[in-house]
């Protein structure tokens, strides 16, 4: 047989599209391509060898370049995004494990449902208060060993159930959301950015009663008179009128559900996907998909309200050493509004390293709540995974419609290079339990 490539690289994930639809993109430009046509030649003689009933039992019969990839990333992030192709989907289990690094921005003033600016406002506090010193002193309780809780709005289950269709059915989860310890290796600021000089907005949307009704009991949000009269309020962002909304239909992307109105209608089912990696839920798990353009409540405002009630309760988290994060502000309603807030809130970039199983969009919810206001994520990159990093050798995804003439040579030496550590690491070489090679995913 001639020898295929595959194996395991990186690409540079845009915005605004889902990591399946990265593996469909490359599956069209690789099943047709030079490179991968030995690969395509080794696959169909493999099937012709199979006896009937393997056949039989093959969910997908097209044959194409096997793609995975190995740690979603969110429609609203971009950065780093593994790919496995051919044997290499093998080893893509082990990224989730690896080292992440990430630059994110977060949003002062505001909650919502999914933890970023893609989800529905759930409450408004005020952040007038909030300075660079404030958070700079606060991050310190983020650092190292700590205990985080997921968003509810992930695809994570209890009961056999993902944590967002409760939410979605409004009702209340079972059993507490628990913490689970993780590691923050590095956590600093880049850049603070004044209100004003931005043009980062809080989303206009509002979650439904009965959403904001479990998100009261579960993140502990109350819901005031004067947050409720200061969403009445307008300024500069501004949005249509609009009536009564019903939730839109959505589908599951890595660990966070999405509304189908706001990335777009999907191109293809994910079926089509020959292989997703180990965090796209299955096709069971998603509601059928639509077009239909749902209507939008009226706009709700950056506008800093005179005072909102945040209920703060003692969390029973699980037996650990892990440090715990810094405690809530308990009273963060008594700042008034000033003149500056019609500028809109504050904004901060963060740059982070970090382990296996840690929410950025968490960082930002917690975050926020501790400098007594709320926080949710307007930007993320995920700059590096394991060995991988933008800039560096990871590629770029416009490079995919500029040929293979283009894309080939950078995704033949990236395949190879992988190869030859893999064959390093299998023969005694490198690695090791617990060593290089299971940190940078080698196996």
């Amino acid at each position: 047989m001639s020898q295929a490539a595959e194996g395991v690289f990186a690409i540079h994930k845009p915005p605004a599209i889902t990591s399946a639809q990265v593996v469909r993109d490359l599956q069209k430009a690789f099943n047709p391509s030079e490179l991968f046509a030995p690969w395509l030649a080794n696959e169909k003689a493999n099937r012709d060898r199979e006896k009937s009933h393997q056949k039989n039992r093959r969910r997908d019969k097209r044959l194409q370049v096997k793609i995975g990839h190995g740690g979603t990333l969110d429609p609203l992030a971009t950065g780093v995004l593994i790919i496995g192709v051919g044997k290499g989907t093998k080893h893509l289990q082990n990224f989730l494990m690896c080292t992440k690094a990430y630059e994110a921005t977060l949003l002062f003033g505001a909650a919502t449902d999914t933890y970023d600016v893609q989800g529905n406002l759930l409450s408004k506090a005020p952040y007038s208060h909030v300075t660079r010193e404030k958070v700079e002193e606060a991050l310190a309780a983020f650092r190292g060993r700590i205990m985080q809780r997921p968003p509810i709005y992930s695809a994570l289950r209890i009961q056999g159930k993902h944590f967002y269709e409760y939410a979605r059915e409004g009702k209340e989860l079972p059993v507490e959301i628990q913490e689970r310890p993780v590691t923050v290796e590095e956590l600093e600021i880049t850049e603070w950015l004044e209100p004003g000089s931005h043009d980062y907005k809080w989303p206009t949307e509002e979650a439904m009663q009965e959403e904001k009704e479990v998100a009261e009991k579960v993140l502990h949000l109350a819901q005031n008179g004067a947050d409720a009269s200061a969403e009445q309020s307008t300024d500069n962002q501004t949005s249509p009128a609009g009536t009564k909304r019903k939730r839109p239909p959505a589908y599951v992307e890595g660990d966070l559900i999405y509304d189908i109105s706001r990335v777009g209608k999907r191109q293809e089912k994910d079926s089509d996907v020959v292989m997703s990696g180990g965090l796209l839920a299955t096709s069971e798990d998603e509601p059928q998909e639509t077009s239909a353009k749902e209507e939008q409540t009226a706009a709700t405002t950056n506008q800093e309200p005179s005072t909102v009630e945040i209920t703060i309760t003692e969390e029973n988290s699980p037996s650990t050493t892990a440090a715990q994060p810094p405690p809530l502000d308990p009273k963060p309603s008594t700042h008034s509004t000033s003149p500056t807030t019609a500028a809109g809130p504050p904004a901060v970039k963060l740059r982070m390293t970090v382990t296996s199983g840690f929410y950025v969009r968490s960082l930002c919810h917690d975050l926020g709540k501790a400098v007594g206001s709320l926080g949710i994520m307007a930007e993320l990159v995920r700059t590096r995974q394991g060995e991988f990093e933008l800039g560096k050798n990871a590629l770029e995804y416009e490079d995919l419609e500029k040929g293979e003439g283009v894309w080939g040579p950078q995704v033949k030496a990236m395949l190879e290079g992988w190869q030859a550590k893999v064959e390093r690491v299998e023969s005694g070489v490198m690695g090791g339990e617990g060593g290089e090679g299971g940190e940078r995913g080698l196996g």
